[in-house]
């Protein structure tokens, strides 16, 4: 640790919280800077498309206040010089670093006349759109976010229709069986589901599709993925490809004293094979904010790889839909356990017959069993 003193953390949501409480609990009595964009205290964001929106505020991270010595508050970092070790900030002001951790998280693709929601304020607004009175809610992409606006949308009495390129919503992440049940789930509960069209415009009410068909909607919400914040990384020197590329202990390409870690980092996963992953989940950033600390004071020669097995959660319209793994890498899947008939059952994936991924509807301890049996690189 004594070849460290100064640490910044750009970024403030929950992967750089976790590396700031890290720091302190690991020991390190060095100064901690924590550069966040928003003004708020670091809070959770999967409540943003549920309760929040029926009327619960409460998201504030346990431990937010432990943000570091200097929190900067609404302040961006928009350049990265690595050899004078500085942070450039959106207010021209710079902050030096003898250790530095990215994670300046992800932004969400936008398109003209939709809203978006990744942040509070965003979702506050949609709260207030909701409340003003608009009825007719049509939401793009069947993602996990668009389909947890689409479920609470519908518990608050509003008519909905979800837009999905795909066959059935969540398709590349699911798989088959399960995305197509989540697809009738939808229908079940009163989402007008369109399937293999995307929006390509939305102009005063009117959303056109890439079928040639029109839909009138009230309120348009856009969950069509996201990007990772790399543009201030632009001529730092770093290697960035859809993320920051980093070795599997987190550190960034050539670098002994940069981490990355959340919706930013992108690394080889030793547990696929050395599949280059980038992970936007609630678990990741939990678990990598806090390994990615600890290698930084350990150093690279010292430092451990992050292998966990991702995995997320969403609850749509009652339902709880699980994943564990990298589904999308197999080449064959199997039924282990229920039936979608039954509204509870369990998926497992699996590449040259090696588990490398699991879906569970309903069925938790299915998921258990099966993302050890993934860590355990078991066949199935």
């Amino acid at each position: 640790m004594g070849r460290i003193n100064k640490i910044t953390v750009v970024g403030a949501s929950l992967a750089g919280l976790r590396a700031v409480q890290t720091l302190r609990r690991e020991g390190f009595e060095g100064e901690v800077t924590l550069v966040g964009a928003e003004t708020h205290l670091p809070y959770n964001r999967p409540p943003l498309s549920k309760s929040v929106l029926r009327g619960d505020d409460d998201v504030t991270l346990p431990g937010a206040e432990e943000v570091g010595d200097q929190w900067l508050r609404g302040r961006q970092a928009v350049r990265l010089d690595v050899r004078s070790r500085t942070v450039t900030l959106d207010d021209g002001a710079e902050v030096g670093y003898d250790g530095l951790v990215i994670a300046s998280g992800a932004r969400p693709r936008r398109l003209d006349g939709v809203r978006t929601l990744r942040t509070l304020d965003d979702a506050l607004a949609l709260r207030a759109q909701l409340e003003s009175g608009h009825e007719h809610v049509l939401v793009i992409g069947g993602g996990f976010i668009g389909g947890e606006v689409a479920s609470t949308a519908r518990q608050l009495g509003r008519k909905v229709t979800l837009v999905d390129p795909a066959p059935y919503p969540m398709h590349a992440g699911l798989g088959e069986e399960a995305s197509r049940w989540l697809a009738a789930h939808h229908e079940r509960n009163g989402v007008e589901l369109v399937t293999n069209a995307r929006v390509t415009a939305v102009n005063g009410g009117q959303v056109r599709l890439s079928d040639g068909r029109s839909i009138a909607a009230d309120l348009v919400v856009g969950g069509m993925g996201v990007a990772p914040n790399t543009e201030w990384l632009d001529g730092s020197g770093l290697s960035v490809d859809d993320g920051v590329l980093c070795e599997p202990t987190l550190f960034a390409t050539e670098s002994t004293d940069i981490v990355a870690a959340g919706d930013v980092a992108r690394w080889p996963h030793g547990l696929f094979g050395g599949e280059t992953v980038r992970i936007e989940h609630w678990s990741n950033a939990n678990e990598q904010g806090a390994v990615a600390a600890r290698n930084l004071l350990a150093g690279p020669e010292n430092a451990q790889p992050f292998a966990d097995v991702p995995n997320f959660a969403t609850h749509v319209h009652g339902a709880r839909v699980q994943t564990a793994g990298l589904p999308h890498l197999a080449d064959a899947a199997s039924i282990t356990a229920g039936s979608p008939e039954e509204e509870r059952f369990a998926v497992a994936f699996t590449r040259n017959g090696v588990l490398v991924g699991a879906v569970a509807v309903n069925s938790p301890k299915d998921l258990i069993k099966l993302k050890r049996a993934i860590t355990a690189r078991e066949t199935l």
